[in-house]
């Protein structure tokens, strides 16, 4: 990834200024060629346009596109939702149909499928008419870019355009820190392990955690981003030839986790435990910390109100932290769409500081990370804490992105680390199975 350039307050879409593109804007592929010779403008038509956008399971899309309607009356978007357990098998089917809709939520596993087919629109011709790489985090454009085999990300043709963005950090009780005598907010890894060993001795289970589901495994996705080697952790979620999660940084991660657990800062009834259930007694007081990411702020804070405050999970060495897992909601445009450059003009639409103030809230960070947002209390928190990484080329993607398997791997081989059933080395061996599998070894 490369560090995001600064961007400038966007003039309004298709006016007489608008830059034009032609260029072969299609992906190719037998199903996939009926916009191969669209012309790729930031012009949009004046005449009544209706796009449809298929999505799942995320709080800014409707309000992301009572924004761009307002901008452009003449467009209306209408939309098609799925459960997020349908939505995989579901996009599919739709975006190969003969009546796809317009946009498309993207999400990884599905692309394993409708990239190679044609079915996703290249998007670098509207990329270079609009200047995304100045308006978007390239480090949040990377991720949504791949070959054509949609197996090895971060290279190849940008297929999607972030709608939001979000960052994985720790909640803290400032009620229960107090509690305990710790004063300051942990500035190290070491503090933040001092902070729970006084939360233990003050008679509390420092570490709410819930590793029934994906909570245990960001946890660990956490740790290994401040005591690993982000590059060849990056290589190994895109699937770059010959990358391995089998290394040292990985495995002082996982044992670290383990170590957590056998400490008292965490229970092995997390095993048992959904994420929600987690949030839910941390916000009662049960707990002090909380590692997850800020979709959990709005709740928190309408429980906690200002004793909840937020910090990045920080490093062995301190400092502002530069380094952070996050992902995006993020758009694709069908290459069967007829009106590629209206839907084009709506991923433009999400860099815009209008957007940015949508994003943020409806409780994610915006994509526009210099937006001026007003933010206070936990929010501001998150905020400011968020902008120096995406500034820094710091987000990194979950490790659940390596594989259509991996999740299976990540979540019982997490359990078994607490449940001190599963060695450090079995797990990352499992990991890298799930990976060899789908990259080859």
């Amino acid at each position: 990834m490369t560090a995001p350039a600064r961007k400038q307050a966007l003039a309004a879409l298709g006016t007489a200024a608008a830059l034009a593109l032609t260029a072969c804007a299609g992906s190719g592929g037998a199903e996939g060629d009926t916009n191969d010779d669209v012309e790729a403008s930031t012009k949009i038509s004046d005449d009544p346009v209706t796009l449809t956008l298929a999505f799942t399971d995320d709080p800014p899309t409707e309000a992301l596109i009572d924004g761009f309607e307002k901008k452009h009356p003449n467009v209306t978007i209408k939309t098609q939702q799925t459960p997020f357990n349908d939505y995989v098998k579901s996009i599919k089917l739709g975006m190969s149909s003969d009546n796809p809709p317009d946009l498309a939520q993207y999400n990884p596993g599905a692309m394993n499928s409708l990239v190679p087919a044609g079915l996703i629109q290249d998007l670098g011709p509207w990329s270079k008419a609009y200047g995304w790489q100045d308006k978007f985090p390239p480090a949040s454009l990377e991720v949504l870019s791949s070959d054509k085999s949609a197996k090895q990300f971060g290279t190849g043709s940008l297929y999607a355009a972030p709608g939001a963005l979000s960052v994985l950090g720790v909640f803290y009780s400032k009620s229960a820190l107090a509690d305990a005598g710790v004063q300051d907010v942990p500035g190290t890894l070491a503090e933040f392990e001092d902070a729970m060993e006084r939360v233990k001795d003050a008679g509390q289970t420092p570490l709410s955690l819930g590793a029934l589901q994906v909570g245990g495994f960001q946890l660990w996705n956490a740790l290994l981003d401040v005591t690993g080697d982000v590059d060849s952790y990056r290589d190994w979620v895109y699937g770059k030839p010959g990358a391995t999660i089998e290394n040292e940084d990985a495995r002082k991660a996982a044992e670290k986790l383990a170590g957590w657990v056998d400490e008292g800062y965490a229970r092995e009834s997390a095993n048992a435990k959904a994420d929600t259930d987690a949030q839910a007694d941390f916000a009662s007081g049960k707990n002090a910390f909380l590692v997850t990411g800020n979709w959990a702020a709005a709740a928190l804070e309408a429980e906690m109100g200002e004793d909840v405050g937020f910090f990045l999970m920080p490093s062995p060495e301190g400092g502002t932290p530069e380094v952070a897992s996050g992902a995006s909601v993020a758009y694709a445009i069908s290459s069967k769409s007829e009106h590629p450059n209206e839907a084009a003009a709506f991923l433009d639409y999400l860099s815009s500081p209008e957007a940015a103030k949508i994003q943020f809230d409806t409780g994610f960070m915006p994509v526009d990370t210099e937006a001026e947002l007003g933010a206070e209390g936990v929010r501001n928190e998150i905020a400011t804490g968020f902008a120096p990484v995406a500034q820094a080329d710091g987000i990194v993607p979950f490790p659940d992105f390596a594989s259509p398997g991996m999740i299976d791997k990540l979540t019982p081989g997490i359990q078994g680390l607490i449940n001190g059933k599963t060695t450090p080395d079995d797990f990352l061996r499992s990991l890298q199975e799930s990976w060899n599998e789908h990259h080859g070894s």
